[in-house]
């Protein structure tokens, strides 16, 4: 076994990208305990900094210990009981996980699906709700698995007109599109770090409306080795999961500091640094940051003799989807990009995989010598393997977008 050194990878797919720098500084802070007041102070800290990063004023913004999947979990498992009506419209991969956990913890999951490559309108949405009446609906805003974005700005107002709790994930696509949760009737979201903020995977940021605060409440659960005389549960069904109890994790992060695990500090540290770093560049420059580079990429594979997957009306900002062209190994191009250029382009999953590549353009690799660099690894692969491609037009078309935006 020898030190840890692994290769330069220029991480362009659909994340995980490379961290910014800052952000491995931060993870490499020594540790405190867990109730040191520093500690706390940077809790409290982070509970700020995410309310600006999601634009709420919701007190319970903070962290669930694990990657973005452990958030999703978190929020669906505390606010679903077996036998509730649980609506998810699928337009790609993550949808499908969205339905999954629901029934794992015991819905009656209803879904509504349109091909991959599309998202659907508001009225489609509406209707379903009326049709089903659930409990929750839970959607995906970007699902980097189809590159699409799915508008929210007017299901909020359809859910509180029909008493719907709404919650979104939005891992993929929060620091790259705009997103407001509050403005957009939000009662819930959950993200990751590793797309668009510029961090790792491994710790999910979650914000939570008073009324999904209200209801979960109702399942409040003290264990037994921590209760004291003046604490007392709720008459609610006791959550299925202790890990992912959001009243008790709430607890953990409230003034009490009731003890419920241990907070993962390096990975506090590292989302601390993630939202202060899209804060200072500010969350509209980074939106369009993510815009510029996207552009110039989605000109640029045009510029390859490839054929752009998806609704473009509906692309999301930072990453892209390109058919592998008839003829062409896609996995060997993959591999001659990983392996003599350093440079990770991604595959996609179910009725897609091996169809299309997965470009990304996110977080510290949203940057024009990154989208060159890899617009030029791939050009020439292509052209190696015997795809027809006009050389230098791919570089060209991306350097047209860079300079119409001077």
């Amino acid at each position: 076994m020898s030190i840890l050194n692994p290769p330069p990878r220029l991480l362009m797919g659909p994340g995980p990208i490379n961290c910014y720098p800052r952000v491995l500084n931060a993870m490499s802070t020594q540790l405190i305990g867990q109730y040191d007041p520093v500690m706390t102070g940077y809790m409290n800290e982070v509970m700020g900094l995410y309310r600006d990063v999601f634009k709420t004023n919701n007190q319970a913004t903070l962290l669930i210990d694990g990657t973005s999947r452990a958030g999703i979990e978190a929020v669906l498992v505390s606010c679903i009981e077996p036998g509730d009506k649980v609506l998810v419209p699928i337009f790609g991969r993550f949808g499908h996980l969205l339905a999954e956990i629901a029934q794992r913890a015991g819905a009656k999951v209803h879904t509504i699906e349109v091909p991959w490559g599309e998202v659907f309108a508001p009225e489609q949405i509406e209707q379903a709700i009326k049709s089903i009446q659930p409990k929750v609906l839970a959607l995906v805003q970007g699902d980097t698995s189809t590159t699409m974005l799915q508008p929210l700005e007017h299901i909020g107002e359809i859910c509180q007109k029909h008493d719907v709790l709404f919650y979104s994930d939005a891992t993929a696509s929060l620091g790259g599109n705009p997103f407001e949760t509050d403005a957009w009737g939000l009662d819930a979201v959950s993200i990751g770090l590793q797309k668009c903020l510029g961090g790792p995977s491994g710790s999910a940021p979650i914000t939570l409306s008073e009324r999904y605060v209200s209801l979960v409440r109702k399942r409040h659960h003290i264990e037994a080795g921590i209760r004291t005389s003046h604490h007392t549960n709720s008459e609610g069904s006791r959550i299925q999961s202790n890990y992912f109890d959001i009243p008790m994790i709430l607890d953990y992060w409230s003034e009490e500091r009731l003890n419920h695990h241990t907070e993962a500090t390096s990975m506090l540290y590292c989302a601390r640094e993630c939202a202060l770093q899209l804060l200072e560049e500010g969350v509209e420059t980074s939106i369009q940051r993510h815009k510029l580079h996207g552009d110039a990429m989605l000109a640029g594979v045009s510029g390859l003799n490839l054929n752009v997957f998806g609704n473009q009306t509906h692309k999301m900002n930072n990453v892209v989807g390109v058919y592998i062209p008839e003829g062409i190994d896609g996995d060997a191009i993959r591999h001659t990009m990983l392996h003599d250029y350093n440079i990770e382009i991604g595959t996609s999953f179910g009725p897609l995989h091996g169809k299309i590549w997965r470009i990304g353009t996110m977080g510290y690799n949203a940057r024009k010598d990154a989208v060159l660099h890899t617009l030029q690894a791939l050009e020439n692969t292509l052209r190696r393997a015997g795809h027809r491609v006009s050389p230098g037009e791919a570089t060209d078309n991306a350097y047209n977008i860079y300079q119409g935006a001077k």
